[in-house]
């Protein structure tokens, strides 16, 4: 299921879904949080967001130790294949963060909605709430940058 897709590898059709799903939830997540009268019209997306991208994320890492277990299987170098593993340590990484900002995105949503019935919370609690999603995004979009950089670079490098 995650190896291949069409005679392509899976990770690379993925990957490209990761890159645009996790900076559109860091930025809608945190428009609802700051914007209160955009909420509304934002908390369909958000909500979606916050359960697909995790998802997407997950199999991200999925069908990338596929791709890295084709690799070594095929003999590539160690220098390739070490680049590899650290792409692989990163995307770990970014799998965490974007499982706290889809955590915290919906506990947001919770709280602020009227649909949900949820214990009247002081003002000042939505709003550190809607901090932690605006620091949660940055540390998810700083890590799919990051993520997707070492993987281009352990493509791209000395292909040209």
């Amino acid at each position: 299921m995650f190896k291949e897709f069409n005679g392509l590898p899976s990770h690379v059709l993925v990957v490209h879904a990761v890159v645009v799903f996790v900076p559109v939830l860091a930025l809608l997540a945190s428009a609802y949080g700051l914007v209160p009268r955009w909420r509304p019209r934002l908390d369909w997306a958000v909500a979606i967001l916050a359960v697909a991208t995790p998802v997407l994320a997950w199999v991200a890492t999925e069908t990338g130790e596929e791709f890295q277990a084709a690799l070594k299987a095929k003999g590539y170098s160690p220098e390739l294949l070490a680049k590899i593993q650290e792409h692989s340590e990163l995307g770990d990484i970014l799998l965490w963060w974007t499982l706290a900002l889809g955590v915290a995105a919906l506990l947001l949503l919770a709280v602020t909605t009227d649909r949900v019935r949820t214990p009247k919370l002081p003002t000042w609690a939505t709003w550190v709430l809607t901090g932690v999603v605006v620091v949660l995004s940055v540390l998810s979009s700083i890590s799919v940058y990051l993520t997707g950089d070492s993987g281009a670079a352990s493509v791209w490098t000395n292909t040209f």
